[in-house]
């Protein structure tokens, strides 16, 4: 076909702008369908005359719930608004508020042009957007889909999807819009519809847009908890064969299942089980469909258990299928589920009772093999997550033993090579837990290797987690072991003044295991350590945490201990002296804690006799 005759048009266009003025409805429908024609033809070309014409103002006027040509003006305004370039033009033109008004009436086919071309003028257009708002457009279309939401018949449902997919542009990645909505009380009328529509395609996919776009907001989520759409998502899934209407039921599951409510309901809807059914069809497969899929399914299986009551519902006592099958994925071949297993017993890992249970039931040897597997590829995210299971399976002070006679130490040393900041954190966690047994902090604390690595990561300034962590390990072996040898070492490796610094750290538990740890060494080793805790400059530290109002009582307690121990060395109690500690000792006297007051009291005393 070729173009549409160009006199034709713009001869349609002039008699339109004379015409609209006294029309008769016969000589304007022809004009309106020469527009149509030209636009099916060739429609930037033609939105471009439309344009240059100023016919657009002369529309605004055509458009009456009286005329009989109302949808045919409505038609042209929606194909014209399928061009960015028109979009202001229509808003500029006036023809918003005449649009949202067509809204009330009765007919049919008005609504359905009307719906769409103010869903066309708002597509990415924030002109559009806030001439809708402003005249009140979404609440009109929200009721509608309200009244007409259990009509199945097909002339219905086309409409119901046009108002949807304006919803849609009107509120499209814009908060405020979308909180409007919201309020309106969008949300479970949505769910109705997909409830109601689910097999309309159309209608579903448009549904399943829309509660991607809202499932974003915080407020949106309490509203879906009550709704029964976990159930309608559900059963909705279980229908799909085709990968990209799976792809877009996950878009809005990721979202909703961030919600501990929504979580439990889409495990009591049968979620799990799909998941599962996913995981077994795409293993072995190297689809790349399919190993997107795997990989979404075994992701939200994770997300699905990080709630505390879905995870428990899961685990049921140990003995639940889908706890047996995602310990399955642990052994497999496949990364993704190795990851994903590692992943699901970490957070099955949350409480007392199932970390016992697991590590009763061998589940250490499988992770164990799982690091194995791992040490020299570098595959740092199933690293990092089986390093975060055994850490969290460690808490439990039953379990301790049983996970170092099990060779866990050995076998998470192996990593220290590591320079994957994420790696090392869990890795230093993971040790921290163990150590609560004295032989065995005296054992790591002896190993120079670890101790050499530890206060290597102490000044790790890129990584505070990792910085941390070194920095409370090193405590955890002084104060775990209380072992002469393990103080040796670490002031050998240069560990002394990382314990200096850390007794000024921000957190006060990091302040308080430095200062025992402190006070041990002095305790133990003064002599080796003397040097070190000099060039620390560690009494003026406790000279300005026992002057400063703000230190905790535990934190004044300590650092008087300390002070006395320190006592036994005669370059630090030359320090001592020559700053005036008795001073802020005395006045420590009448602190309102009790156990503060009695060891100032006796503090006091050690430094006037040693004076």
């Amino acid at each position: 076909m070729g173009s549409y005759p160009a006199d034709n048009l713009s001869d349609a266009l002039k008699k339109l702008k004379i015409t609209a003025i006294d029309s008769t409805a016969d000589s304007l429908d022809g004009c309106l369908d020469c527009l149509l024609q030209a636009l099916a033809q060739n429609n930037t070309e033609t939105s471009e005359k439309i344009q240059k014409s100023g016919i657009l103002q002369v529309f605004a006027s055509l458009l009456t719930p009286q005329s009989s040509c109302t949808a045919k003006v409505a038609n042209i305004i929606a194909e014209v608004a399928k061009n960015e370039f028109m979009r202001n033009s229509c808003v500029d033109a006036g023809l918003i508020p005449p649009l949202v008004q067509l809204l009330n009436c009765k007919d049919q086919e008005v609504l359905l042009q009307t719906g769409r071309a103010l869903g066309n003028i708002c597509y990415d257009s924030h002109e559009g957007r806030s001439a809708v708002d402003h005249a009140g457009g979404a609440q009109i279309v929200v009721d509608h889909l309200r009244s007409l939401c259990s009509k199945t018949d097909p002339a219905n449902e086309k409409l119901l999807t046009v108002f949807c997919g304006m919803l849609m542009n009107y509120s499209n990645e814009n908060d405020t819009l979308q909180s409007q909505l919201i309020n309106m009380g969008v949300i479970p009328t949505l769910v109705k519809l997909l409830g109601v529509h689910c097999q309309n395609a159309a209608l579903t996919e448009m549904c399943l847009v829309a509660f991607g776009n809202l499932a974003e907001l915080e407020s949106s989520k309490e509203q879906f908890a009550y709704t029964n759409i976990a159930e309608e998502i559900v059963k909705l899934f279980k229908k799909q064969i085709e990968h990209d209407k799976k792809e877009m039921i996950f878009e809005v599951l990721a979202p909703l299942a961030e919600n501990d409510i929504i979580k439990l309901q889409l495990v009591e809807a049968g979620l799990v089980e799909c998941l599962l059914e996913i995981v077994q069809k795409t293993v072995d497969s190297d689809k790349e469909d399919d190993i997107a899929e795997l990989k979404t399914a075994s992701d939200l299986m994770v997300l699905l258990l990080l709630g505390d009551e879905s995870m428990q519902k899961l685990f049921e006592g140990g003995k639940g299928s889908v706890f047996q099958r995602v310990l399955s994925w642990i052994p497999s071949n496949n990364h993704q589920l190795q990851l994903a297993g590692a992943l699901a017993i970490a957070n099955f890992a949350r409480n007392d009772g199932n970390c016992i249970h697991m590590v009763d039931n061998g589940i250490v040897q499988k992770l164990m093999d799982l690091l194995d597997r791992h040490v020299e590829d570098g595959n740092v995210t199933v690293q990092h997550a089986a390093l975060s299971a055994l850490r969290n399976l460690a808490i439990p002070v039953v379990n301790k033993a049983k996970m170092l006679s099990a060779g866990v130490a050995e076998a998470v040393l192996k990593f220290l090579r590591s320079e994957m900041p994420p790696v090392q954190f869990k890795l230093l966690g993971t040790l921290r837990m163990l150590i609560d047994a004295q032989e065995a902090a005296e054992q790591l604390g002896k190993n120079v290797k670890l101790v050499e690595r530890l206060v290597e990561w102490c000044e790790a300034k890129d990584h505070a987690g990792v910085m941390g962590e070194s920095n409370r390990l090193l405590s955890a072996l002084i104060r775990h072991s209380k072992s002469k040898d393990v103080i040796r070492t670490i002031v050998q490796s240069g560990g002394i003044k990382h314990l200096a610094t850390m007794a000024t750290s921000e957190h006060v538990i990091m302040q308080n295991e430095a200062l025992v740890a402190l006070a041990l060494i002095a305790a133990l080793e003064l002599v080796t350590a003397e040097k070190d805790l000099e060039n620390a400059k560690l009494v003026q530290i406790l000279h300005r945490l026992l002057s400063d109002e703000r230190s905790a009582p535990e934190i004044k307690y300590n650092s008087m201990v300390l002070i006395c121990a320190l006592m036994g060395s005669e370059p630090l109690h030359k320090e001592v002296q020559n700053l005036a500690f008795l001073e802020v000792v005395s006045k420590l006297r009448s602190h309102e804690n009790n156990t503060v007051a009695q060891q100032a009291s006796l503090t006091e005393q050690r430094l006037a006799v040693e004076s």
